[in-house]
């Protein structure tokens, strides 16, 4: 954690589980201008790791007959998916990311759309929506209206922030209450989550890190995102949690305290999607698969807020645990044909991950092939 703060990170915290053994550190400042330290047990914006929660709430009502993973979501939501879209998008599609709706982020942020020809991307749109209080119903009116991502049911799917703001609305219709009222009853009580919510306004209650966007060296020094309101992204990534809860959470989720056997099934069976980074990961329902030759399977998921990134893997044994949060984004600057290279902070990130995940005890992780961990671009 050491390196990761050295190679450019402000401030990194986690939490690591070990059959039984829990470890938690934390490494540099939750506040460049005043030094103030960072702690393992800060509240972050997790950003999409709440696409995990999210999907567990759909499937509970799989499991209780109300939604079915292959019906159309015209059928469910007419108003928001009509015609020939709606009868052929399935529920599975959306909690798979195989829609072929596309992300409605670059068109409400549309001074970034230039990724990945960097000079033409600009903070202005982070700036202007700060206070902003969007509905989710022209979020997806957004992605909607853009060219399609790809057809129905691809066999590669396209990562798409759509997919679960719609999911979040399915939620409301079949429940009769806001999906996040839903959410918190049904998943985050019931995993025993004592940290961990949809945050009510812009600010985070809780001890917390200021957290810093880069925008790929756009923003020069970066800037404090961490009062921002959240209603951008909703059910798709708007949790706050700390890494305690997050390892609580996928340890109850994986042992069958959430959803059923049967419904982890569905959740575990992935596909090949192409994440908003350009990277290829392995998903299912909400959640990613991550294979480290000589550790084994982790699941997951990644997310990305302004300013706040998070991973969270558990092994399929659920003795192995990892959750991690640092307060900078998108901190990799452009060459100079407006491409993104690499930084320090990614080798330092992957080494802390392996060993995190892949210690033989003594701190050594020299048996881990290396491996390709979710990015930061999974908003």
């Amino acid at each position: 954690m050491d390196g990761v703060h050295s190679a450019g990170i402000p401030g990194v915290y986690a939490e690591v589980r070990d059959a039984g053994l829990t470890w938690r550190g934390a490494s540099g400042v939750a506040d460049v201008g005043t030094g103030r330290p960072v702690r393992p047990d800060m509240r972050h914006r997790v950003g999409s790791v709440t696409k995990t929660f999210t999907a567990a709430a759909v499937m509970q009502q799989v499991e209780q007959g109300r939604i079915r993973l292959d019906a159309p979501i015209g059928g469910y939501l007419p108003q928001l998916v009509p015609g020939e879209r709606g009868r052929k998008i399935t529920v599975r599609m959306l909690l798979n990311h195989t829609s072929g709706i596309p992300d409605y982020i670059p068109y409400a942020f549309p001074s970034i759309q230039g990724f990945p020809s960097l000079p033409d991307v600009s903070s202005k749109s982070l700036d202007d929506n700060r206070f902003r209080q969007f509905r989710p119903a022209e979020l997806i009116e957004l992605g909607l209206a853009a060219p399609p991502a790809g057809e129905p049911g691809a066999p590669t799917g396209v990562y798409s922030n759509t997919n679960y703001l719609l999911l979040g609305q399915l939620l409301e219709q079949v429940t009769g209450t806001p999906a996040e009222e839903y959410i918190t009853r049904n998943v985050i009580e019931r995993a025993g989550l004592r940290h961990t919510g949809f945050p009510a306004g812009p600010r985070i209650e809780g001890p917390h890190s200021r957290m810093y966007e880069a925008l790929w060296g756009v923003i020069d020094p970066p800037r404090d995102y961490s009062v921002y309101n959240a209603s951008w992204t909703g059910t798709g990534a708007a949790l706050v949690s700390t890494m305690e809860d997050l390892n609580r959470f996928y340890a109850r989720l994986l042992d069958g305290g959430i959803v059923n056997r049967s419904s982890l099934a569905q959740m575990q069976r992935t596909l090949p999607v192409r994440a908003l980074d350009g990277s290829t990961v392995q998903y299912g329902l909400g959640l990613h698969r991550v294979e480290i030759r000589g550790c084994g399977t982790f699941w997951g998921h990644d997310g990305s807020a302004w300013g706040a990134g998070t991973l969270s893997l558990t092994r399929a044994d659920g003795k192995r645990q990892m959750s991690v949060a640092v307060n900078l984004q998108r901190w990799n600057g452009p060459d100079s044909s407006g491409n993104p290279q690499p930084h320090p902070i990614d080798g330092a990130l992957s080494a802390l991950y392996r060993q995190a995940m892949c210690d033989d005890g003594n701190g050594r992780a020299e048996n881990a092939s290396p491996a390709k961990f979710p990015g930061t671009m999974v908003l």
